[in-house]
């Protein structure tokens, strides 16, 4: 498992750790800085949110503001909101799935005694 059969060089594996948490915090802050969008009804409503999730901004065209039907403009805002989350976790895959798989795919065959 290690080179020569010897225990881990405690140092090393800290190094590696450290550098780690550090990719992985630099990967949150691009998702917290990164947009993406997501539609419904064909562009009449359309919602931003960042890579982690977080929304900000909606933007509904006129024509899908019915002042007798707001269940289908709620339905839009809902599905428009959903799209955009959608692409937000694609987004965080291809960010941090990466990591993960470096920290041992973080199903408990990560390194102990850290949280991830």
């Amino acid at each position: 498992m290690f080179p020569g059969g010897g225990q881990p060089d405690m140092q090393q594996l800290l190094q590696q750790a450290q550098k780690m948490q550090q990719d992985l915090a630099a990967a949150q802050q691009e998702l917290a800085e990164t947009s993406v969008e997501g539609s419904a009804g064909g562009g009449l409503v359309r919602a931003t949110v960042t890579g982690s999730g977080e929304l900000k901004a909606l933007d509904i065209d006129p024509k899908a503001a019915d002042p007798e039907d707001t269940e289908t403009l709620a339905d839009l805002v809902l599905a428009a909101v959903r799209d955009a989350n959608a692409e937000a976790q694609k987004l965080q895959q291809e960010k941090l799935g990466p990591l993960a798989q470096g920290l041992g795919g973080g199903g408990g065959g990560g390194i102990p005694g850290l949280p991830f």
